[in-house]
């Protein structure tokens, strides 16, 4: 049976994935979602005998059913081999008493890569015999960014814009999109945070003038922020494959839950999560771990979600959020496909900035979601304590959901942290949260210390950043966003 796709605003419209991604965003403004969603369930004894690419091909095969088998495989095989250091792909290791999915291996040293080294096979293959070009355009508070500019830069056919916010992204993360090369690339820093880079690309996508402009070019504009369902699917396969990694060893018995700790801001990352437990995973928890911009922390509390509220630049800024956008499509199954219902939501958080659920609805969701937050105190000392105890070197964004998940009991459950990005990609606060005054050094320098440290070794991808030139020193106001993805088209696809 094909699986359909369709917004989370209104049922109407029907799409095949391919479509779906293709689009990205649905025309209402929407997130594309599936109420096949579950019918079809893994063979978690299957996944747990197998490695990662043949579950990534169970798990693509079944959420995008209009991909045929020999397109995902060559799509698989394409996006895991030897640009990904480790050959688990995702591998787990110990964290003491719990586990750390390592997800930072592929060629930008953050988890992002799992789905974007995916993302542009799939569109590659969907855009076949449609004669159009397609312009990726995302906002990124700092990982999404680089791993869209490495998996689309100079695929046929394509184009990517990203912006990302200025002088709040680390400047390891500044570097790998400034310097990105390939000759279909276009990246510029905003004036804002990313927050306000993310409504204004929701704006764009929804401007039907220069939707008409652009089509009549041959071009269309999709999206590689998790809000395009081919970002989301792939994500999805490290939870099957991390449970597969714990019965291997031995840590679980098939059929037995476990816990897993997300650090997350877009709600993305653990949404995936929940589409593995749909998909049959036995998850106990999903804890949502927030930074001290803990809006999700507060919904999942009190019920009411409100970005009304200052922003803070933190130390785990790719966590910097205050509307998570894939918590849409959690509404849409919470309330098990009541599209008028988030809709209104939707309109009442652009609108006021707040909305509220229903006690029916909130008690659904805590059946699965857990949350906590933790400061860049915390983080720091979190940080330090783990390099200190286990011999680990944790990033930021890693340590907040190790915080978090320290602070939990463990309700019996073996329990997963996802790592999601290398330490070196934060070098100077990692060096600064083990006791280092880094007054006065560049990351470069904080690179070099923190190397000295711990003799870990910095990937050479992000250490061959201090000799890389800068392509891209554009910066440029919010309502000038939408000329310079224009610019970018008129110029990539001449």
């Amino acid at each position: 049976m094909e699986t359909l796709y369709h917004s989370t605003r209104s049922a109407n419209e029907v799409v095949t994935s391919k479509q779906a991604i293709l689009t990205g965003i649905a025309p209402d403004g929407g997130l594309y979602v599936s109420d096949q969603l579950g019918e079809t369930k893994v063979d978690l004894a299957r996944i747990a005998s197998q490695d990662y690419h043949a579950t990534a091909r169970d798990v693509l095969g079944t959420l995008l059913t209009d991909y045929a088998a020999d397109e995902i495989a060559s799509c698989v095989a394409g996006a895991y081999g030897s640009n990904f250091d480790s050959p688990a792909v995702t591998p787990l290791t110990p964290l003491g008493t719990d586990w750390l999915l390592e997800l930072y291996h592929g060629p930008t040293c953050a988890f992002k890569d799992v789905a974007l080294q995916m993302l542009p096979r799939l569109m590659s293959v969907a855009r076949e015999g449609r004669g159009q070009n397609i312009m990726i355009v995302t906002a990124t508070s700092g990982d999404t960014g680089k791993a869209a500019l490495e998996g689309f830069a100079d695929v046929p056919g394509t184009g990517v814009t990203v912006f990302y916010p200025d002088g709040k992204v680390s400047d390891i993360q500044h570097l790998q999109m400034a310097c990105q090369r390939g000759a279909n690339v276009a990246v510029a820093g905003i004036r804002g945070n990313f927050d306000d880079a993310q409504t204004q690309v929701k704006r764009i996508f929804a401007d039907a003038e220069l939707g008409a402009r652009l089509a009549a070019s041959g071009t269309v504009l999709s999206s590689a922020n998790s809000i395009n369902v081919g970002r989301l699917v792939p994500q999805v396969t490290y939870y099957m494959d991390a449970y597969a990694q714990l019965v291997k060893r031995g840590a679980i018995k098939l059929g037995e839950s476990v816990d897993f700790c997300v650090p997350t801001g877009n709600f993305g990352d653990v949404l995936a999560g929940y589409y593995a437990k749909e998909l049959g995973l036995p998850v106990g928890k999903l804890i949502v771990a927030s930074n001290t911009n803990k809006v999700l922390t507060d919904f999942i509390e009190t019920g009411t979600y409100d970005r009304r509220r200052d922003f803070v630049k933190t130390i785990s800024p790719s966590m910097d959020i205050l509307i998570s956008s894939n918590l849409e499509r959690l509404l849409y199954y919470l309330t098990d496909g009541d599209c008028e219902r988030v809709a209104a939501w939707m309109a009442e958080l652009s609108q006021t900035g707040v909305y509220t659920l229903p006690a029916d609805v909130m008690f659904r969701m805590r059946e699965t979601f857990a949350c906590g937050f933790a400061t860049d105190d915390d983080t720091r000392a979190t940080i330090a304590s783990v390099w200190e105890d286990l011999g680990i070197l944790i990033d930021p964004h890693t340590a907040v959901g190790a915080c978090v998940a320290y602070r939990r009991e463990s309700e019996g459950r073996q329990r997963v942290c996802l790592s999601t990005a290398n330490p070196y990609k934060f070098s100077a606060d990692v060096l600064a949260a083990l006791g280092t005054d880094t007054t006065g050094m560049d990351g470069f320098a904080c690179m070099d210390a923190l190397q000295e440290m711990t003799g870990v070794e910095a990937p050479a991808q992000l250490a061959g950043l201090r000799t890389a030139p800068v392509l891209h020193p554009d910066v440029c106001d919010q309502d000038e966003m939408s000329g310079f993805v224009e610019a970018a088209c008129q110029r990539v696809f001449a």
